[in-house]
């Protein structure tokens, strides 16, 4: 199976020429938090917690899959010792998590390429990133049932009710979990953040993929809003969309701005077909923002925000949706291409608020 990595999107992008002490801080630091705030990989009897290490394992694998090797240190050890007189062999594995930080701590050498190295650490982080996010999500969506199931039980436990009565409920008590749940996640993703930017590199990780920012200003008043924006899985094209847009970029691949528009007009529909607007008989992008314009359904949108979004997709995106022919082929400059993703994400993240 393969799996999108960060080394990869950004291969043909070269963005580190040595590995500091800034660099090798943040490997430390961000395998701690794997490893002491998201997994800890033994319970408090020092035992191997089996789950933990089944993730660990596949974060392990699939890494090493993409890379193109069997495993990123080394996992089993055998040496000799001498016992009465006699040789003794001593063999045995290491626990999956300290192959992974030896990998992580391990120093780029002269005949290391510094680029590579670093993407492919940036790749685990990722990836593991990912994969505890995908685990919240999960359960975000388990969450109805587990109340419910939990309000039965509760009901349960009145219907026994001998005239003790426990303080809170089991409801409270589920709802509570998962809030705490989700606030540390994104702690630790706010912190990991943060050491990105203590190690001087402009990445961001945000709904599964480290991504790079190159505002910081654009970053925390309009990329970080969009991403919290749509986190939901109803949202998932739209996400994915606008980090292809970011990919090609900033790797200098082909027509971003498309993916941008991709995005937006996957709101607008989305939005059009939660409100029930939708009819079936939209004739491109400009019938759903008549939907979403029209006085009958409460002038979701104002006729001159209708004007300005429908303008970018017969400008822009259908200009670069569509093939050319004999002409040249249409392109935009970096700043261009900068301004459709930023305006393009600025609407998302009003459409989206408006819900």
């Amino acid at each position: 199976m393969l799996t999108d990595v960060f080394f990869r999107r950004y291969e043909k992008r070269p963005m580190f020429n040595a590995v500091g002490p800034k660099e090798s801080a943040l490997f430390v630091q961000a395998f701690r938090i794997l490893n002491e705030d998201i997994w800890k990989y033994y319970d408090w009897e020092k035992e191997v917690d089996e789950r933990v290490k089944a993730i660990w394992t596949c974060l392990h694998d699939r890494l090493t899959r993409e890379i193109g090797i069997t495993e990123l240190s080394a996992r089993y050890y055998s040496y000799q010792t001498e016992w009465m007189g006699k040789p003794i062999t001593n063999s045995g594995s290491y626990d999956i998590n300290l192959v992974v930080q030896a990998w992580l701590n391990a120093q780029c050498t002269d005949t290391m390429d510094p680029d590579a190295f670093v993407k492919r650490r940036l790749s685990f982080i990722e990836l593991a990133f990912r994969e505890r996010e995908g685990q919240i999500d999960e359960l975000n969506e388990k969450l109805p049932a587990a109340l419910k199931q939990a309000a039965l039980q509760d009901a349960i436990a009145r219907a026994k009710h001998t005239g003790m009565r426990v303080p809170g409920s089991r409801s409270d008590g589920v709802k509570a979990q998962n809030e705490l749940m989700n606030s540390m996640f994104t702690s630790q993703v706010h912190e990991l953040n943060e050491r990105f930017k203590q190690a001087g590199m402009p990445l961001n990780y945000h709904n599964g993929f480290i991504q790079i920012t190159q505002d910081a200003l654009v970053q925390a008043q309009i990329e970080q809003p969009f991403w919290d924006l749509v986190k939901e899985p109803k949202w998932k094209n739209v996400s994915t969309d606008m980090a292809t847009a970011f990919d090609l970029r900033d790797t200098a691949g082909p027509d971003p701005s498309f993916y941008a528009g991709r995005a937006l007009e996957s709101t607008i529909k989305i939005i059009s077909d939660e409100k029930k607007w939708s009819t079936g008989n939209e004739k491109g992008v400009g019938g759903y923002l008549n939907n979403l314009t029209s006085k009958a359904n409460g002038s979701f949108i104002a006729p001159w925000e209708q004007e300005s979004m429908q303008r970018f997709f017969s400008d822009v995106r259908n200009d670069l949706a569509h093939g050319p022919g004999s002409k040249e082929m249409p392109k935009l400059a970096a700043q261009q291409i900068d301004h459709t993703i930023e305006f393009c994400m600025s609407w998302v993240k009003s459409l989206v608020a408006r819900l």
